[in-house]
Formats: structure tokens, sequence, C-alpha cells
């Protein structure tokens, strides 16, 4: 079975978790749920606060440090507010569909993680569902799009066993 998370380690923080791992159990457990199929192509850049902020600001135009960062491949949105996206496909038959890219700045996840009381590993995991479910078409902009996608998170989440990070 291939990999589906082409995981680069930007931040030498992140040699502390088997996050090629982590993201790859994250991805399969997304697509898994959606009933989607396991040959898709994500990427996943381990990176600092320095660098997403330096991203943040390149691409939403706000100066600071986030926990992750999502740029999906193509537009998937639901034509209605908290409807299901469509469904990703690839570029060329018999190719897995490329999906998007990830960032996540470990001084924020850890921050985060300590702060709410979780293992970094759990927090980690629900950031990469997360960032999975934006590649997918998912959002939280309106109300019934939020709740949709938290509803999503916490029903992954707990197939995997972690539980409500809401």
């Amino acid at each position: 079975m291939e990999p589906i998370v082409d995981t680069v380690i930007e931040a030498e923080a992140w040699e502390a978790l088997d996050l090629a791992a982590l993201s790859e159990r994250a991805a399969r457990a997304t697509l898994g749920h959606l009933c989607l199929p396991d040959e898709a192509e994500i990427a996943l850049l381990a990176t600092d606060d320095a660098r997403i902020a330096v991203l943040n600001a390149d691409f939403r135009a706000k100066e600071t440090a986030t926990n992750v960062l999502s740029w999906p491949a193509g537009d998937l949105a639901a034509e209605e507010p908290g409807g299901a996206p469509a469904p990703p496909e690839a570029d060329f038959p018999g190719e897995p569909a490329f999906l998007g890219d990830i960032a996540l700045a470990y001084e924020t996840c850890a921050r985060e993680a300590e702060a709410a009381g979780r293992p970094l590993e759990a927090h980690v995991t629900h950031l990469v569902v997360h960032g999975v479910l934006h590649l997918l078409g998912y959002d939280h902009i309106w109300e019934k799009d939020a709740l949709l996608m938290e509803r999503l998170e916490v029903e992954i989440l707990g197939k995997l066993g972690l539980p409500d990070p809401y």
C-alpha cells in the first residue's frame, strides 16, 4: 500500500513525534470515514511558528503564526452550506488524486496541546484530520459548515480512540 502523505520535516522539533505514521493514520481514517478511496496524495510540511507566520501572511494576509494551514488542490466545496463537498478526482486515470498541501507549526501545536491538557500526538492528529477535511472541501466559515466539519472531526477521532477535542 502506497503512502498517502508525503511528510517533509522542516523544523527539528517534529523529529520527537512519528509524524509520518501519525499523519498517515489520520489521513486514512478521514478518507475511510467519508467512504473515499485511500488512493490519494497529500503533502505535509512540518515547520515552525516563524515559517508558518510567513505562509499565513503570504496566503491569508494574517501576519501571525497559526497551528495548521491547508491548500486544497481543487475547489470541492458544497453548493449549499452544510452540504457534502464533491468527491476528489485524479488528474489522470489510474493515478491517485492529489488533494493538496498542509502545513503544521510545532510551537503553536505544542502550546495548544499543553493548554488543553492533551497529548501532543492527539492534538496533532486532530489538526491533520482538520487539514485533510479542508483539502476535501469542508470548511467552518458558515455555521452549518462548521457544525458538519466539527461533527466529522469528532467521529473520525472517536474511531481513532481519541476524545472529542471540542
